[in-house]
Order: C-alpha cells, then sequence, then structure tokens
C-alpha cells in the first residue's frame, strides 16, 4: 500500500539532493520558492523551485516574473508530480504556462558494483574535474550553445564537488561520460552520454557500474539519477542496474510575451 507521506519525505530529500548536485550560479528565496538562475544554460540551473507553498501565490508569482525579466529569462517552473503541487499547477495553467521535459527520478539502493570486464577497446577512467575532452563529448551530446554557454555549463558542474567518469578509446578520445555528486549519503549520477559511434557496445552500463562503485565507496547509501520519460532505452539500463522510478517531474514555462509591432 502506498503511503503518502513517505513518499512526500522522500520527495522533499530528492529535491533538495538534486537543487544541491546541480548549484546555479545565482539563487534567491522568494516566500518558499527558490529562484534559480545560470544564464539560461539547463532548465534546471534555470527554473523555480517550489520548495514550499508561499503565503501568496499569485504575488510570488509575479515577484518570479520582474526577478527573471531583469535577467531576460523566461519564468520556468521544475514542478515534481506531488499533491502539495497541484494548486501551483491550476495558477500555471490560468496563464498559459506550456508543459515541457516529462523527467523520472529513478533511485537505488548504494551496493558495491559486480566486477565486469571493461567494454572491447574502451579504458575506464575517474578524475575530480571534467577534462577538455570530457566537456568536449559531453557538450556535443546535451549542450546547447556556443562556448559562452558552455563556460556557464562547466560552472554549473563544478560548483560542487563531484567525480567525472570517461570511457577512452584506444587512441585517447572520449567515447563516454558520467559524473557523481555525493551528497548527505546520497550518490548522484549526471551526464551520462555516449558518443553515436559507440553506443550499444556496453559503454554506458560500464560507466554507470564504474560511479555506483565510487559512490559507494565514498559512503552512499543509496543513489539517484534523472532521464527523461521519453528515453526507454535508458530507463531499461537504469532498471537493469536495480533503480526504480520513485518520482516525476516537468518544467512549466511562461509563454513568450511580443512586442507590439511598430507602425
Amino acid at each position: 500500500m502506498r503511503n503518502p507521506a513517505t513518499e512526500a519525505a522522500t520527495l522533499d530529500t530528492l529535491e533538495g539532493l538534486m537543487n544541491a548536485a546541480w548549484p546555479a550560479c545565482e539563487e534567491t528565496d522568494a516566500d518558499g520558492w527558490v529562484l534559480r538562475s545560470a544564464g539560461s544554460v539547463t532548465q534546471r540551473a534555470n527554473s523555480v523551485w517550489p520548495r514550499a507553498a508561499p503565503a501568496d501565490p499569485g504575488a510570488a508569482l509575479r515577484l518570479a516574473a520582474r526577478w527573471y525579466a531583469a535577467r531576460r529569462q523566461p519564468v520556468i517552473f521544475q514542478v515534481t508530480h506531488r499533491p502539495e503541487n497541484e494548486l501551483l499547477e491550476q495558477l500555471l495553467d490560468q496563464d498559459r504556462y506550456s508543459r515541457q521535459s516529462e523527467t523520472l527520478i529513478m533511485t537505488a539502493p548504494g551496493t558495491d558494483a559486480d566486477a565486469h570486464p571493461e567494454p572491447g577497446g574502451v579504458t575506464l577512467m575517474l578524475a575530480d574535474a571534467p577534462s577538455d575532452a570530457w566537456m568536449e563529448l559531453w557538450w556535443r551530446i546535451d549542450g546547447r550553445g556556443g562556448p559562452a554557454e558552455r563556460g556557464l555549463a562547466h560552472e554549473i558542474l563544478t560548483g560542487v564537488q563531484s567525480l567525472y567518469a570517461s570511457a577512452v578509446n584506444g587512441d585517447g578520445t572520449v567515447v563516454g561520460t558520467g559524473r557523481l555528486t555525493v551528497v548527505n549519503g546520497w550518490g548522484g549520477i549526471y551526464c551520462m552520454s555516449v558518443h553515436p559511434d559507440f553506443r550499444r557496445r556496453g559503454v554506458a552500463a560500464a560507466l554507470l557500474r564504474q560511479l555506483l562503485a565510487a559512490a559507494h565507496e565514498r559512503g552512499a547509501a543509496q543513489s539517484w539519477l534523472l532521464v527523461t520519460a521519453a528515453n526507454a532505452g535508458a530507463q531499461a539500463l537504469y532498471e537493469n542496474a536495480g533503480f526504480a522510478e520513485a518520482g516525476r517531474y516537468h518544467y512549466r514555462q511562461a509563454p513568450l510575451r511580443r512586442a507590439p509591432g511598430a507602425c
């Protein structure tokens, strides 16, 4: 039988972990809502986290609109599926906020990963910072923008102490990436990417095992990761590694406001 109180407590924990593991460059509290900005690089670091219900949601929404307008950014909310957010969803519906990027939050118990041989022709490496080659591949797969945006992404990634996994082929080229951030006894898995020419060779599974082993070695009792609802292949990979869905969230973005045309 589902226990709503337990589910709410778990989501409270996970939302806090997610915020800590992917820090925005700028963050402020607005009566329970956490406003986050990082130059529009990644939705997560440029969205409102409704950590608690404000006393006046309408006033809080107007404040958020002014805050993001000052930064020339749209208002975006990261909204977890939970009863407490139903009133917020209704408010955003009234203002015609779009709904985007349905995402699963998956968790697994922290166990030592079984030893497996590395995929043929690929060596796994761990580092305390993302190399240029690591950034190049990850940004090619998941990035949006040019050098300035990539620089902000680097600032987000290195805003909290993390480990960076690389899968390297025989000529020294990085063909797979992953990132581990340990927060309060949890291991967060991020930035899983594989070069298109090296997919379906076990590279992602090997990177995941390496990161889970590193999390276990650093005392993480549990791990979490995020995967879009549309990515069935990645979900299957994570389920095979012992992950199960613990919750979901999506983004709500304000409609674009066009200035009246000149006459």
